[in-house]
Protein backbone atom coordinates (compact mmCIF):
# COMPACT_ATOMS: atom_id res chain seq x y z
CA UNK A 1 0.00 0.00 0.00
CA UNK A 2 1.65 3.73 -0.84
CA UNK A 3 1.35 6.39 0.91
CA UNK A 4 -1.57 7.96 -1.19
CA UNK A 5 -3.72 4.69 -0.81
CA UNK A 6 -3.04 4.84 2.85
CA UNK A 7 -4.07 8.33 3.08
CA UNK A 8 -7.32 7.90 1.92
CA UNK A 9 -7.88 5.05 4.06
CA UNK A 10 -6.64 6.17 7.16
CA UNK A 11 -8.14 8.65 9.28
CA UNK A 12 -5.62 11.04 11.16
CA UNK A 13 -6.09 13.82 13.75
CA UNK A 14 -5.64 16.84 13.08
CA UNK A 15 -2.42 17.22 15.35
CA UNK A 16 -0.74 14.55 13.55
CA UNK A 17 -1.26 16.20 10.07
CA UNK A 18 0.06 19.50 11.17
CA UNK A 19 3.07 17.14 12.56
CA UNK A 20 3.77 15.40 8.99
CA UNK A 21 3.38 18.65 7.18
CA UNK A 22 5.88 20.36 9.36
CA UNK A 23 8.48 17.13 8.45
CA UNK A 24 8.03 16.84 4.78
CA UNK A 25 8.46 20.80 4.64
CA UNK A 26 11.67 20.57 7.56
CA UNK A 27 13.22 17.08 6.18
CA UNK A 28 13.15 19.01 2.50
CA UNK A 29 15.14 21.99 3.98
CA UNK A 30 18.23 20.54 3.68
CA UNK A 31 20.26 18.35 1.39
CA UNK A 32 22.63 17.72 3.83
CA UNK A 33 21.68 14.13 5.08
CA UNK A 34 23.00 14.10 8.70
CA UNK A 35 21.15 17.17 8.90
CA UNK A 36 17.66 14.92 7.32
CA UNK A 37 18.23 12.35 9.76
CA UNK A 38 18.29 14.25 12.90
CA UNK A 39 15.25 16.20 11.72
CA UNK A 40 13.35 13.21 10.70
CA UNK A 41 14.44 11.66 14.57
CA UNK A 42 13.55 14.73 16.04
CA UNK A 43 9.92 15.25 14.48
CA UNK A 44 8.97 11.08 14.61
CA UNK A 45 9.91 11.82 18.43
CA UNK A 46 6.81 13.76 18.90
CA UNK A 47 4.58 11.16 17.23
CA UNK A 48 5.80 8.37 18.50
CA UNK A 49 7.88 8.27 21.54
CA UNK A 50 10.40 5.46 21.02
CA UNK A 51 13.58 4.45 22.78
CA UNK A 52 16.05 3.70 19.99
CA UNK A 53 16.41 4.75 16.47
CA UNK A 54 17.81 4.08 13.47
CA UNK A 55 18.10 4.25 9.38
CA UNK A 56 20.08 1.89 7.44
CA UNK A 57 20.99 2.24 3.86
CA UNK A 58 22.35 -0.19 1.48
CA UNK A 59 26.11 -0.62 1.20
CA UNK A 60 27.61 0.13 -1.87
CA UNK A 61 28.68 -2.77 -4.17
CA UNK A 62 26.74 -5.25 -1.56
CA UNK A 63 23.57 -6.88 0.12
CA UNK A 64 24.34 -5.26 2.93
CA UNK A 65 22.87 -2.58 5.41
CA UNK A 66 24.51 -0.35 7.61
CA UNK A 67 23.79 2.24 10.35
CA UNK A 68 23.45 6.20 8.76
CA UNK A 69 22.03 7.27 11.65
CA UNK A 70 21.18 6.12 15.36
CA UNK A 71 20.02 7.36 18.29
CA UNK A 72 20.22 4.72 21.71
CA UNK A 73 22.27 2.01 19.95
CA UNK A 74 25.77 1.17 20.45
CA UNK A 75 28.93 2.58 19.42
CA UNK A 76 30.37 -0.74 18.28
CA UNK A 77 26.85 -1.76 16.56
CA UNK A 78 26.78 1.46 14.89
CA UNK A 79 30.58 1.10 13.60
CA UNK A 80 30.73 -2.16 12.65
CA UNK A 81 27.42 -4.12 12.57
CA UNK A 82 26.47 -4.71 8.62
CA UNK A 83 22.68 -6.31 8.41
CA UNK A 84 22.19 -8.78 5.05
CA UNK A 85 19.26 -7.77 3.38
CA UNK A 86 17.54 -10.83 3.96
CA UNK A 87 18.69 -11.52 8.19
CA UNK A 88 16.85 -9.38 11.21
CA UNK A 89 13.84 -8.42 11.31
CA UNK A 90 15.56 -5.27 9.53
CA UNK A 91 16.85 -7.17 6.40
CA UNK A 92 13.61 -8.99 6.14
CA UNK A 93 11.75 -5.66 5.86
CA UNK A 94 14.43 -4.14 3.12
CA UNK A 95 13.73 -7.59 1.56
CA UNK A 96 10.25 -7.88 1.00
CA UNK A 97 9.12 -3.70 0.84
CA UNK A 98 6.82 -4.20 3.81
CA UNK A 99 6.86 -2.78 6.93
CA UNK A 100 7.51 -5.46 9.79
CA UNK A 101 5.68 -4.69 13.73
CA UNK A 102 6.89 -7.35 16.11
CA UNK A 103 5.08 -6.76 20.03
CA UNK A 104 7.98 -9.42 21.21
CA UNK A 105 11.00 -9.92 19.81
CA UNK A 106 11.74 -12.75 22.50
CA UNK A 107 9.39 -15.04 20.24
CA UNK A 108 10.67 -13.95 16.68
CA UNK A 109 13.42 -15.95 15.64
CA UNK A 110 14.50 -12.96 13.04
CA UNK A 111 15.69 -10.67 15.65
CA UNK A 112 19.01 -10.06 15.66
CA UNK A 113 19.59 -8.79 19.62
CA UNK A 114 22.20 -5.64 19.19
CA UNK A 115 20.31 -4.34 22.16
CA UNK A 116 19.61 -5.84 25.53
CA UNK A 117 16.61 -4.84 26.99
CA UNK A 118 14.17 -4.32 23.50
CA UNK A 119 11.23 -6.00 23.54
CA UNK A 120 9.36 -4.14 20.44
CA UNK A 121 10.31 -3.23 16.76
CA UNK A 122 8.59 -1.92 14.31
CA UNK A 123 10.87 -1.63 11.11
CA UNK A 124 9.64 0.37 8.17
CA UNK A 125 11.20 0.20 4.41
CA UNK A 126 12.05 3.68 2.63
CA UNK A 127 10.87 2.96 -0.97
CA UNK A 128 11.77 5.47 -3.59
CA UNK A 129 10.93 5.04 -7.27
CA UNK A 130 9.94 1.50 -6.62
CA UNK A 131 13.24 0.37 -4.68
CA UNK A 132 13.94 0.21 -1.04
CA UNK A 133 16.79 2.53 -0.32
CA UNK A 134 16.35 1.72 3.43
CA UNK A 135 15.12 1.07 6.20
CA UNK A 136 13.77 3.14 9.32
CA UNK A 137 13.68 0.99 12.71
CA UNK A 138 12.42 2.04 15.83
CA UNK A 139 12.03 -0.03 19.12
CA UNK A 140 11.04 -0.16 22.58
CA UNK A 141 11.80 -1.77 25.98
CA UNK A 142 7.65 -2.48 26.17
CA UNK A 143 5.93 -5.22 25.13
CA UNK A 144 3.62 -4.80 22.29
CA UNK A 145 4.00 -0.78 22.71
CA UNK A 146 3.76 -0.24 18.82
CA UNK A 147 0.42 0.21 17.72
CA UNK A 148 -1.10 -0.55 14.31
CA UNK A 149 -1.77 2.96 13.77
CA UNK A 150 1.76 4.20 14.72
CA UNK A 151 2.78 1.69 12.41
CA UNK A 152 0.47 3.38 9.42
CA UNK A 153 1.89 6.82 10.51
CA UNK A 154 5.11 5.90 10.34
CA UNK A 155 4.86 4.33 6.94
CA UNK A 156 3.52 7.60 5.35
CA UNK A 157 6.38 9.30 6.97
CA UNK A 158 9.27 7.03 5.65
CA UNK A 159 6.98 7.82 1.85
CA UNK A 160 8.43 11.50 3.01
CA UNK A 161 12.23 10.38 4.37
CA UNK A 162 13.02 8.17 1.47
CA UNK A 163 12.66 11.41 -1.35
CA UNK A 164 14.78 13.86 1.13
CA UNK A 165 16.98 11.13 1.92
CA UNK A 166 17.41 9.83 -1.68
CA UNK A 167 18.12 13.33 -2.34
CA UNK A 168 20.62 14.27 0.01
CA UNK A 169 22.25 10.66 -0.93
CA UNK A 170 22.60 11.75 -4.50
CA UNK A 171 24.28 15.36 -3.37
CA UNK A 172 26.17 13.97 -0.77
CA UNK A 173 27.51 11.47 -3.91
CA UNK A 174 27.92 14.21 -6.29
CA UNK A 175 29.59 16.72 -3.80
CA UNK A 176 31.69 13.71 -2.66
CA UNK A 177 32.82 12.94 -6.38
CA UNK A 178 33.45 16.62 -7.12
CA UNK A 179 35.42 17.10 -3.74
CA UNK A 180 37.32 14.08 -4.97
CA UNK A 181 37.82 14.57 -8.38
CA UNK A 182 38.90 17.96 -7.81
CA UNK A 183 41.56 16.61 -4.66
CA UNK A 184 43.00 13.61 -8.05
CA UNK A 185 43.31 17.19 -10.47
CA UNK A 186 45.25 18.82 -7.49
CA UNK A 187 46.95 15.77 -6.66
CA UNK A 188 48.30 15.40 -10.57
CA UNK A 189 49.68 18.64 -10.60
CA UNK A 190 51.65 18.13 -7.54
CA UNK A 191 53.04 14.55 -9.14
CA UNK A 192 53.90 16.13 -12.43
CA UNK A 193 55.67 19.04 -10.61
CA UNK A 194 59.02 17.17 -9.91
CA UNK A 195 60.78 15.29 -12.66
CA UNK A 196 63.21 13.91 -10.00
CA UNK A 197 62.34 9.79 -9.44
CA UNK A 198 62.84 9.85 -5.71
CA UNK A 199 60.57 13.15 -4.94
CA UNK A 200 58.03 11.38 -7.14
CA UNK A 201 58.25 8.37 -5.25
CA UNK A 202 57.64 10.36 -1.88
CA UNK A 203 55.13 12.41 -2.90
CA UNK A 204 53.04 9.46 -4.06
CA UNK A 205 52.95 8.32 -0.70
CA UNK A 206 52.65 11.81 0.69
CA UNK A 207 49.44 12.74 -2.00
CA UNK A 208 47.86 9.26 -1.48
CA UNK A 209 47.22 9.50 2.51
CA UNK A 210 45.07 12.70 1.27
CA UNK A 211 42.61 10.75 -0.54
CA UNK A 212 42.74 7.45 1.32
CA UNK A 213 43.22 6.70 5.45
CA UNK A 214 46.06 3.95 4.33
CA UNK A 215 47.63 2.39 7.23
CA UNK A 216 50.81 1.31 5.70
CA UNK A 217 51.65 2.10 2.06
CA UNK A 218 54.18 0.90 -0.57
CA UNK A 219 55.60 1.43 -3.87
CA UNK A 220 57.45 -2.00 -5.44
CA UNK A 221 59.35 -1.23 -8.86
CA UNK A 222 59.78 -3.76 -10.92
CA UNK A 223 63.18 -5.19 -11.32
CA UNK A 224 63.07 -6.79 -14.54
CA UNK A 225 67.14 -8.28 -14.23
CA UNK A 226 66.25 -10.34 -11.12
CA UNK A 227 62.34 -10.25 -11.94
CA UNK A 228 61.18 -9.13 -8.70
CA UNK A 229 59.49 -5.91 -7.42
CA UNK A 230 61.29 -4.50 -5.05
CA UNK A 231 60.37 -1.99 -2.33
CA UNK A 232 60.98 1.76 -3.09
CA UNK A 233 59.01 3.28 -0.98
CA UNK A 234 56.95 2.29 2.87
CA UNK A 235 54.72 3.81 4.83
CA UNK A 236 53.50 2.15 8.09
CA UNK A 237 51.69 3.68 10.75
CA UNK A 238 52.78 7.11 9.90
CA UNK A 239 56.52 6.37 9.68
CA UNK A 240 58.76 6.18 6.85
CA UNK A 241 60.68 2.72 7.18
CA UNK A 242 63.42 1.05 4.68
CA UNK A 243 61.82 -2.07 3.50
CA UNK A 244 65.04 -4.40 2.15
CA UNK A 245 62.32 -7.13 1.18
CA UNK A 246 61.34 -8.37 -2.55
CA UNK A 247 58.34 -10.01 -4.09
CA UNK A 248 59.22 -12.45 -6.74
CA UNK A 249 57.20 -11.27 -10.18
CA UNK A 250 54.75 -13.77 -9.70
CA UNK A 251 53.66 -14.13 -5.95
CA UNK A 252 51.79 -12.55 -3.20
CA UNK A 253 48.94 -9.70 -3.59
CA UNK A 254 51.32 -8.02 -5.75
CA UNK A 255 52.44 -10.27 -7.84
CA UNK A 256 48.78 -11.32 -8.51
CA UNK A 257 47.74 -7.58 -9.43
CA UNK A 258 50.98 -7.20 -11.66
CA UNK A 259 49.63 -10.66 -13.43
CA UNK A 260 46.14 -9.90 -14.06
CA UNK A 261 47.15 -6.09 -14.79
CA UNK A 262 44.04 -5.10 -12.85
CA UNK A 263 43.52 -4.45 -9.16
CA UNK A 264 42.96 -6.83 -6.44
CA UNK A 265 41.07 -6.81 -3.19
CA UNK A 266 41.39 -8.98 -0.60
CA UNK A 267 39.36 -8.24 2.22
CA UNK A 268 40.78 -11.09 4.86
CA UNK A 269 44.07 -11.98 4.24
CA UNK A 270 44.08 -14.85 6.33
CA UNK A 271 41.83 -16.47 3.84
CA UNK A 272 43.54 -15.57 0.27
CA UNK A 273 46.14 -18.29 -0.20
CA UNK A 274 48.02 -15.60 -2.32
CA UNK A 275 49.16 -13.48 0.81
CA UNK A 276 52.76 -13.50 1.74
CA UNK A 277 52.60 -12.20 5.18
CA UNK A 278 55.03 -9.34 5.82
CA UNK A 279 53.40 -7.26 8.46
CA UNK A 280 51.50 -9.50 11.08
CA UNK A 281 48.84 -6.76 11.47
CA UNK A 282 47.31 -7.08 8.09
CA UNK A 283 44.21 -7.87 7.37
CA UNK A 284 43.53 -6.28 4.35
CA UNK A 285 45.13 -5.09 1.36
CA UNK A 286 44.73 -3.75 -1.85
CA UNK A 287 46.94 -3.28 -4.60
CA UNK A 288 46.85 -2.05 -7.87
CA UNK A 289 49.64 -2.35 -10.57
CA UNK A 290 51.10 0.95 -12.50
CA UNK A 291 50.97 0.54 -15.95
CA UNK A 292 53.00 2.38 -18.79
CA UNK A 293 52.81 1.86 -22.25
CA UNK A 294 51.39 -1.58 -21.33
CA UNK A 295 53.58 -2.71 -19.17
CA UNK A 296 53.71 -3.19 -15.76
CA UNK A 297 56.44 -0.69 -14.14
CA UNK A 298 55.42 -1.38 -10.38
CA UNK A 299 52.69 -1.72 -7.90
CA UNK A 300 50.76 0.72 -5.44
CA UNK A 301 49.94 -1.75 -2.23
CA UNK A 302 47.80 -0.85 0.84
CA UNK A 303 47.18 -2.74 3.84
CA UNK A 304 45.13 -2.48 6.82
CA UNK A 305 44.74 -4.00 10.16
CA UNK A 306 41.11 -3.83 9.68
CA UNK A 307 38.85 -6.69 7.63
CA UNK A 308 37.41 -5.50 4.47
CA UNK A 309 38.74 -2.00 4.60
CA UNK A 310 39.35 -1.00 1.11
CA UNK A 311 35.74 -0.19 -0.59
CA UNK A 312 34.88 0.06 -4.76
CA UNK A 313 35.52 3.81 -4.13
CA UNK A 314 39.32 3.18 -2.86
CA UNK A 315 40.04 0.63 -5.83
CA UNK A 316 38.68 3.75 -8.28
CA UNK A 317 40.69 6.10 -6.38
CA UNK A 318 44.38 4.20 -5.92
CA UNK A 319 43.73 2.77 -9.76
CA UNK A 320 43.39 6.66 -10.89
CA UNK A 321 46.58 7.72 -8.99
CA UNK A 322 48.29 4.91 -10.05
CA UNK A 323 47.80 5.53 -13.73
CA UNK A 324 49.19 9.08 -12.76
CA UNK A 325 51.89 8.17 -10.84
CA UNK A 326 53.05 5.91 -13.36
CA UNK A 327 53.41 8.52 -16.24
CA UNK A 328 54.89 10.80 -13.12
CA UNK A 329 57.74 8.23 -12.71
CA UNK A 330 58.57 7.47 -16.47
CA UNK A 331 58.68 11.14 -17.37
CA UNK A 332 60.63 11.38 -14.13
CA UNK A 333 62.93 9.01 -15.59
CA UNK A 334 62.96 9.68 -18.82
CA UNK A 335 64.17 13.69 -17.55
CA UNK A 336 67.15 11.99 -15.84
CA UNK A 337 68.32 10.34 -18.55
CA UNK A 338 67.85 13.07 -21.05
CA UNK A 339 69.53 15.50 -18.92
CA UNK A 340 72.43 12.65 -18.08
CA UNK A 341 72.85 12.63 -21.57
CA UNK A 342 72.44 15.84 -22.30
CA UNK A 343 76.38 16.41 -22.23
CA UNK A 344 77.54 14.05 -24.56
CA UNK A 345 74.33 14.48 -26.85
CA UNK A 346 76.24 14.75 -30.22
CA UNK A 347 77.75 11.22 -29.74
CA UNK A 348 74.65 9.78 -28.56
CA UNK A 349 71.71 11.10 -30.93
CA UNK A 350 72.35 8.74 -33.02
CA UNK A 351 72.18 5.84 -30.58
CA UNK A 352 68.76 7.66 -29.31
CA UNK A 353 67.34 7.98 -32.67
CA UNK A 354 67.28 3.92 -32.94
CA UNK A 355 66.10 3.72 -29.35
CA UNK A 356 62.95 5.85 -30.13
CA UNK A 357 62.48 4.10 -33.42
CA UNK A 358 62.36 0.70 -31.13
CA UNK A 359 60.36 2.27 -28.95
CA UNK A 360 57.39 2.96 -31.48
CA UNK A 361 54.38 1.21 -30.95
CA UNK A 362 54.19 -2.63 -32.57
CA UNK A 363 51.29 -2.83 -35.15
CA UNK A 364 48.06 -4.60 -34.61
CA UNK A 365 47.38 -7.89 -35.52
CA UNK A 366 44.34 -9.05 -38.28
CA UNK A 367 42.22 -9.52 -35.46
CA UNK A 368 40.40 -5.82 -35.96
CA UNK A 369 39.13 -6.68 -39.89
CA UNK A 370 42.41 -4.23 -40.91
CA UNK A 371 45.95 -4.22 -42.56
CA UNK A 372 47.70 -1.74 -41.29
CA UNK A 373 51.08 0.35 -42.18
CA UNK A 374 52.97 2.77 -40.25
CA UNK A 375 56.28 4.65 -41.43
CA UNK A 376 58.08 7.69 -39.58
CA UNK A 377 60.97 9.27 -42.14
CA UNK A 378 62.75 11.54 -39.01
CA UNK A 379 64.15 14.95 -40.14
CA UNK A 380 66.83 14.81 -37.46
CA UNK A 381 68.07 12.57 -35.01
CA UNK A 382 65.00 12.72 -33.26
CA UNK A 383 61.21 12.50 -34.30
CA UNK A 384 58.70 15.09 -32.99
CA UNK A 385 55.86 12.77 -34.53
CA UNK A 386 54.56 10.29 -33.14
CA UNK A 387 51.57 7.72 -33.48
CA UNK A 388 50.29 4.94 -31.46
CA UNK A 389 47.74 1.71 -31.26
CA UNK A 390 45.60 1.19 -28.28
CA UNK A 391 43.59 -1.24 -28.00
CA UNK A 392 39.71 -0.70 -26.48
CA UNK A 393 38.71 -3.82 -27.04
CA UNK A 394 38.55 -6.96 -28.97
CA UNK A 395 36.55 -5.64 -31.78
CA UNK A 396 37.66 -1.71 -31.09
CA UNK A 397 41.20 0.05 -31.94
CA UNK A 398 42.28 3.39 -31.72
CA UNK A 399 44.45 4.92 -33.52
CA UNK A 400 46.35 8.18 -33.29
CA UNK A 401 48.97 10.54 -35.43
CA UNK A 402 50.16 13.38 -34.32
CA UNK A 403 52.67 16.40 -34.34
CA UNK A 404 54.88 18.22 -31.58
CA UNK A 405 55.96 21.69 -32.03
CA UNK A 406 59.66 22.56 -32.29
CA UNK A 407 62.55 19.69 -32.99
CA UNK A 408 65.16 17.51 -31.27
CA UNK A 409 64.97 16.36 -27.68
CA UNK A 410 62.93 18.67 -26.45
CA UNK A 411 59.92 17.65 -29.10
CA UNK A 412 60.73 14.47 -28.28
CA UNK A 413 60.16 14.55 -24.32
CA UNK A 414 56.92 16.55 -25.11
CA UNK A 415 56.16 13.69 -27.47
CA UNK A 416 56.68 11.21 -24.82
CA UNK A 417 54.89 12.77 -22.58
CA UNK A 418 51.93 13.06 -24.63
CA UNK A 419 52.02 9.43 -25.85
CA UNK A 420 52.04 8.69 -21.99
CA UNK A 421 49.07 10.98 -21.38
CA UNK A 422 47.55 9.16 -24.20
CA UNK A 423 48.26 5.67 -22.58
CA UNK A 424 47.16 6.73 -18.90
CA UNK A 425 44.18 7.71 -20.32
CA UNK A 426 43.73 4.72 -22.90
CA UNK A 427 41.60 2.24 -19.89
CA UNK A 428 38.69 5.19 -19.99
CA UNK A 429 37.79 4.01 -23.44
CA UNK A 430 37.09 7.89 -24.69
CA UNK A 431 35.74 8.30 -27.84
CA UNK A 432 37.91 10.63 -30.23
CA UNK A 433 36.36 14.18 -29.32
CA UNK A 434 36.31 13.01 -25.82
CA UNK A 435 39.88 12.09 -25.46
CA UNK A 436 41.52 15.10 -27.08
CA UNK A 437 39.12 17.15 -24.55
CA UNK A 438 41.03 15.21 -21.98
CA UNK A 439 44.41 15.23 -23.10
CA UNK A 440 44.16 18.59 -23.67
CA UNK A 441 43.14 19.11 -20.19
CA UNK A 442 46.33 17.70 -19.14
CA UNK A 443 48.31 19.45 -21.24
CA UNK A 444 46.78 22.87 -20.83
CA UNK A 445 47.43 22.18 -16.96
CA UNK A 446 51.00 22.08 -17.81
CA UNK A 447 51.78 24.54 -20.41
CA UNK A 448 55.22 24.85 -21.58
CA UNK A 449 55.76 28.56 -23.75
CA UNK A 450 56.35 27.46 -26.88
CA UNK A 451 55.06 24.01 -26.85
CA UNK A 452 51.87 22.42 -28.26
CA UNK A 453 50.75 19.70 -29.82
CA UNK A 454 48.78 18.51 -33.01
CA UNK A 455 46.88 15.17 -32.64
CA UNK A 456 44.15 13.20 -34.97
CA UNK A 457 42.47 10.22 -33.13
CA UNK A 458 40.21 7.40 -34.35
CA UNK A 459 38.60 4.49 -33.11
CA UNK A 460 37.89 1.62 -35.28
CA UNK A 461 35.47 -0.72 -34.57
CA UNK A 462 35.26 -4.17 -36.49
CA UNK A 463 31.78 -5.88 -35.92
CA UNK A 464 30.31 -2.29 -36.95
CA UNK A 465 32.80 -1.35 -39.19
CA UNK A 466 32.70 1.98 -37.94
CA UNK A 467 35.33 5.27 -38.10
CA UNK A 468 35.08 7.21 -35.66
CA UNK A 469 37.33 10.98 -35.87
CA UNK A 470 38.68 13.94 -33.97
CA UNK A 471 40.95 16.38 -34.75
CA UNK A 472 43.09 18.72 -33.10
CA UNK A 473 45.18 21.28 -35.61
CA UNK A 474 47.05 18.04 -37.37
CA UNK A 475 46.97 17.40 -41.11
CA UNK A 476 43.53 16.24 -42.26
CA UNK A 477 43.33 12.45 -42.90
CA UNK A 478 42.16 10.84 -46.61
CA UNK A 479 39.61 8.33 -46.89
CA UNK A 480 39.39 6.65 -49.98
CA UNK A 481 35.58 5.15 -50.56
CA UNK A 482 32.91 5.03 -52.44
CA UNK A 483 35.59 4.92 -55.32
CA UNK A 484 36.72 8.47 -54.44
CA UNK A 485 39.38 10.13 -51.89
CA UNK A 486 38.57 12.76 -50.18
CA UNK A 487 40.06 14.61 -47.30
CA UNK A 488 37.99 13.80 -43.48
CA UNK A 489 36.93 17.89 -43.07
CA UNK A 490 37.94 17.94 -39.72
CA UNK A 491 39.53 20.84 -37.47
CA UNK A 492 40.47 22.04 -33.64
CA UNK A 493 42.83 23.65 -32.22
CA UNK A 494 46.08 21.89 -30.91
CA UNK A 495 46.63 20.48 -27.83
CA UNK A 496 47.85 22.48 -24.81
CA UNK A 497 47.04 25.77 -25.93
CA UNK A 498 43.63 27.13 -25.13
CA UNK A 499 42.04 24.54 -22.21
CA UNK A 500 38.62 25.29 -22.70
CA UNK A 501 38.77 23.91 -26.67
CA UNK A 502 36.05 21.68 -28.05
CA UNK A 503 36.12 19.58 -30.45
CA UNK A 504 33.77 17.92 -33.46
CA UNK A 505 33.65 14.11 -34.39
CA UNK A 506 32.64 12.38 -37.56
CA UNK A 507 31.92 8.84 -37.63
CA UNK A 508 31.92 6.39 -41.16
CA UNK A 509 30.91 3.17 -42.07
CA UNK A 510 33.37 1.57 -44.51
CA UNK A 511 33.42 -1.02 -47.09
CA UNK A 512 36.10 -3.74 -47.67
CA UNK A 513 39.08 -1.92 -49.76
CA UNK A 514 38.42 1.15 -47.66
CA UNK A 515 41.42 2.94 -47.00
CA UNK A 516 42.52 5.18 -44.17
CA UNK A 517 45.34 7.72 -44.30
CA UNK A 518 46.74 9.58 -41.43
CA UNK A 519 49.84 11.80 -42.23
CA UNK A 520 52.12 14.54 -40.68
CA UNK A 521 52.61 18.17 -42.41
CA UNK A 522 56.32 16.87 -43.25
CA UNK A 523 54.56 14.93 -46.89
CA UNK A 524 52.19 17.60 -48.18
CA UNK A 525 54.57 20.12 -47.25
CA UNK A 526 57.70 18.44 -48.82
CA UNK A 527 59.06 21.02 -51.63
CA UNK A 528 61.12 20.13 -54.83
CA UNK A 529 63.97 22.52 -55.57
CA UNK A 530 62.21 24.90 -57.51
CA UNK A 531 60.42 25.31 -53.66
CA UNK A 532 56.48 24.14 -55.01
CA UNK A 533 54.83 21.80 -52.46
CA UNK A 534 53.99 18.44 -53.07
CA UNK A 535 50.88 19.35 -51.82
CA UNK A 536 47.46 17.26 -50.68
CA UNK A 537 46.28 17.27 -54.16
CA UNK A 538 49.00 14.93 -55.06
CA UNK A 539 49.06 12.80 -52.29
CA UNK A 540 44.99 12.06 -52.72
CA UNK A 541 45.75 11.14 -56.27
CA UNK A 542 48.57 8.35 -55.36
CA UNK A 543 45.79 6.93 -52.65
CA UNK A 544 43.26 6.83 -55.79
CA UNK A 545 45.25 5.37 -58.51
CA UNK A 546 47.13 2.85 -55.94
CA UNK A 547 44.54 2.05 -53.63
CA UNK A 548 44.35 -1.96 -54.59
CA UNK A 549 47.89 -1.60 -52.86
CA UNK A 550 48.50 -2.92 -49.41
CA UNK A 551 49.05 -0.83 -47.14
CA UNK A 552 52.70 -1.54 -46.99
CA UNK A 553 53.13 -0.83 -50.56
CA UNK A 554 51.01 2.55 -50.71
CA UNK A 555 52.93 4.06 -47.83
CA UNK A 556 56.34 3.24 -49.39
CA UNK A 557 54.27 4.37 -52.59
CA UNK A 558 53.71 7.84 -51.35
CA UNK A 559 57.22 7.93 -49.52
CA UNK A 560 59.03 7.08 -53.11
CA UNK A 561 57.29 9.65 -54.83
CA UNK A 562 58.34 12.24 -51.97
CA UNK A 563 61.61 11.29 -52.45
CA UNK A 564 61.48 11.92 -56.08
CA UNK A 565 59.91 15.05 -56.17
CA UNK A 566 62.57 16.36 -53.62
CA UNK A 567 65.63 15.33 -55.52
CA UNK A 568 66.30 13.46 -52.96
CA UNK A 569 67.04 16.21 -50.26
CA UNK A 570 67.35 15.39 -46.67
CA UNK A 571 63.59 15.77 -45.35
CA UNK A 572 62.86 19.50 -44.18
CA UNK A 573 60.51 17.98 -41.50
CA UNK A 574 59.40 15.07 -40.24
CA UNK A 575 57.44 12.45 -42.82
CA UNK A 576 54.87 10.10 -40.82
CA UNK A 577 52.58 7.77 -42.39
CA UNK A 578 49.97 5.68 -41.02
CA UNK A 579 47.23 3.31 -43.28
CA UNK A 580 44.74 1.32 -42.73
CA UNK A 581 42.57 -1.05 -45.48
CA UNK A 582 39.94 -2.28 -44.20
CA UNK A 583 39.53 -6.25 -44.79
Amino acid sequence: MDSTELNSKVELPAETLAILADISQEINASLNLDEVLATAAAQIKRLIDYEVFAVLLPEKNSDQLYFRFAIGHRPEVVEHWRIPMDEGIIGSAAATGQPIRVGDVTKDKRYLNALDGVRSELAVPLIHGGRVIGVLDIESSQLDYFTPDQQNVLVLVASRISTAVENARLYEHERNQAETLLLLNEVGREANSTLRVEEVLRRAAELTKRLIDYQIFSILLYEESEHVFRHRVTVKFGQRIQEKNAVPAHEGIVGAAATLRRAVVVPDVTLDPRYLMMNPETRSELAVPMLYQDRVIGVMDLESPQLNYFTPDHVQVLSILAAQFAVSLENARLYEQVARDEARMERDLTAARRIQGALLPRLPGPEYGLDIAARVVSSRELSGDLYDFLRYGPQELAIALGDVSGKGSAAALYGAVGIGTLRSLAPQKHRPAEMLRAINGFLGERMIEGRFMTLCFATWHRGRRKLRVANAGQEQPFLFHGGRCEKIRLAGFPLGIFEEATYDQRSFILDAGDVVVFHSDGIGDTQNPAGEFFGHDRVCKLIAEHHDFTPDGLADRILEELDRFSGGAHPADDRTLVVLKVN
